[in-house]
């Protein structure tokens, strides 16, 4: 049993209310159970209207597993919870009073809750199964429209997280909207691996002096050189420049490279390698400096996508790492890269900038993510595996990924709107 199933209970009146009363006899009627307190601190239900006896009263509800929690939670010396009317249990084993000792009324739930309930919250929560999602068994019979509704909502959801992200981003470079691009095109260059790394490197460099460079090698030398990627001695041609050109704008920059993280090759796939990336990033930084905004401006798939039509500098085509030379190959960003960074950088950017300017626009953003293929990765084939054709487009993979790791990962079943239509299944 945990709590949250309380929540439920008492928000929906899934009890048989009608027959309530306190632990001391007095009938209760229930007007209002007030709001769900999610998030913050405090009661867990603010503005409840209740008639408790003769007496109505409006105020805050308390609820817990056991009475005695109001105790081990030290709720009896928090004045914010002063204003209890309620106090709402699985289990009386205690009386319980305010900071001031004047006692809280009691609801106990364990009699009033119909056994079916239970039933479906142990089928549905079942900690001795081990299942890939609670619901698995159920999620193929759901009907298509709570399926769609409910992902809408759960992308929004996603998009809000990463805006979290990019907000922190916008405080660290003082609402610099195109330093902000760079930053999350530096993080995403860098995908999983090397993200973080990517984004400490462009963290090092002060995105008003990064604009004002032309040359790619200038930009390629900037880059290399934070990460540490020219400091052994070398006698390639193209590398010893890339040395002199960093020591000279390292020097009129002011660079330090504190707080650089370092970067790492294992496992990945050379297309993949920092030096490829990192080249890649130069030759979009330097190509235009119009790239935020002709990016936000556009609703149309294909320009956005013509924009990252870039591939590595001349040197890279022969080469994937400084020491070793290779078979000649034009090294572009590929369609499948290119979807990544529409996905994670430049819609949650849209998300966030229209939003502040009061212009947010969700059908675009939808109509945008669902021209993107679903991605391909563990969380969504685990859905597809489950209901064939769950994620058609972007927008369902990104909300399933929504799904999964906050909900169905957490157990947090009772948040989820599928998980409630399980729970409110007719009782036999």
């Amino acid at each position: 049993m945990k709590e949250d199933f309380l929540h439920y209970l008492w928000q929906f009146k899934k009890f048989d209310f009608l027959h309530a009363e306190t632990t001391n006899g007095e009938p209760l009627q229930f007007f209002q159970t007030g709001t769900h307190n999610q998030h913050n601190s405090g009661p867990d239900f603010f503005n409840a209207k209740l008639k408790i006896g003769d007496q109505t009263w409006a105020g805050n509800v308390e609820i817990h597993l056991k009475s005695s929690d109001w105790y081990a939670h030290h709720h009896e010396t928090d004045s914010a919870y002063d204003n209890v009317i309620l106090h709402v249990v699985w289990e009386h084993d205690v009386e319980v009073c305010r900071k001031d000792n004047s006692p809280i009324p009691t609801l106990t739930l364990k009699t009033l809750v119909h056994k079916n309930a239970l039933r479906n919250y142990r089928e549905l929560l079942g900690v001795h199964q081990r299942k890939w999602i609670n619901c698995e068994a159920d999620f193929p019979d759901f009907p298509d429209f709570e399926i769609e509704n409910w992902l809408e909502r759960l992308f929004i959801e996603r998009l809000e997280r990463k805006a979290k992200d990019i907000h922190r981003i916008l405080e660290d470079t003082t609402k610099d909207w195109e330093g902000t691009l760079f930053r999350l095109l530096a993080k995403n260059f860098g995908l999983n691996v090397n993200g973080d790394a990517f984004l400490s490197m462009a963290r090092s460099i002060p995105f008003s002096k990064l604009r004002k460079i032309r040359k790619v090698s200038q930009m390629e030398a900037l880059f290399f050189g934070q990460i540490g990627a020219l400091d052994k001695p070398g006698n390639q041609p193209y590398y010893q420049q890339l040395q002199q050109e960093y020591r000279y704008l390292k020097q009129k920059l002011k660079l330090s490279r504190k707080g650089v993280l370092p970067v790492s090759y294992f496992r990945l796939r050379p297309q993949n390698f920092p030096t490829i990336r990192l080249s890649q990033l130069a030759v979009l930084c330097s190509a235009d400096k119009r790239l935020f905004y002709d990016l936000i401006e556009t609703d149309d798939l294909k320009k956005i996508k013509a924009r990252f039509s870039v591939e590595t500098s001349p040197f890279w085509k022969t080469h994937y790492t400084f020491e070793k030379e290779s078979r000649p190959k034009r090294k572009r960003l590929s369609k499948n890269f290119v979807d990544l960074l529409v996905i994670n950088t430049i819609v949650p950017l849209k998300f966030c900038y229209f939003k502040e300017k009061g212009k947010l626009d969700f059908e675009k953003l939808y109509s945008l993510m669902r021209e993107l293929p679903a991605e391909k990765n563990r969380i969504v084939k685990g859905f597809d595996n489950l209901r064939p054709g769950t994620a058609e487009h972007a927008l369902d993979s990104q909300a399933l990924i929504q799904l999964k790791r906050e909900y169905c990962d957490k157990n947090r079943c009772l948040h989820c709107n599928l998980g409630l239509k399980l729970l409110q299944k007719p009782l036999n």
